[in-house]
């Protein structure tokens, strides 16, 4: 166990895992800061931070790019495309990331989620995804999510992310981390 106060939670403030994710850690004494920028719905918007047009180019990449690592295409907005700019910072900002979703046939997680997962795979921070389907949690390993129970890190910071559609397993599996973790 460890002094939640060591501890600070970086998400994206979006309805159902990230605003749980923001609950539960405000519940448990973790400090968090919610990324945002012009134009977004939030439903938790608890110590926010306005990303800037500037700011948010610095997540810039090629629409293609995502489609490829993705194996999928998305529709390709102006709002999309500022999402997925904020995802590059909500990944960068701590070395692991937690998200709540769906791993599908190819590896990848379903949705913007996915685009959160892939980008902390290839900047090598730890990844651990909570598969609302098979009840369980999966941490990347190398080049395959094995099954376990990981755990929130002793210190510094930890991104969240997820699904807008959270289900009462997603939920409890986020209240089981912080609980398994912080006691």
């Amino acid at each position: 166990m460890h002094p939640s106060t060591d501890l600070h939670l970086v998400h994206g403030g979006h309805k159902g895992s990230e605003a749980a994710f923001g609950e539960i850690a405000e519940k448990y004494g973790i400090s968090e800061t919610t990324l945002s920028f012009e134009g977004h719905c939030m439903e938790r918007s608890v110590n926010v931070e306005v990303l800037d047009d500037d700011v948010l180019d610095k997540g810039r990449v090629s629409m293609d790019f995502v489609f490829q690592a993705m194996g999928r295409r998305f529709a390709r907005g102006k709002g999309l495309r500022r999402v997925i700019h904020s995802i590059f910072h909500l990944v960068t900002r701590t070395d692991e990331l937690f998200a709540i979703g769906w791993i599908q046939e190819n590896g990848t997680v379903r949705g913007g989620t996915g685009w959160g997962v892939e980008l902390a795979k290839l900047f090598n921070r730890k990844v651990h995804v909570f598969d609302q389907d098979k009840g369980a949690w999966f941490t990347w390993n190398h080049d395959e999510w094995k099954r376990g129970e990981p755990a929130l890190p002793a210190a510094g910071g930890f991104s969240a992310t997820g699904t807008r559609h959270l289900t009462d397993a997603g939920r409890v599996a986020i209240e089981d981390l912080f609980k398994r973790s912080l006691g």
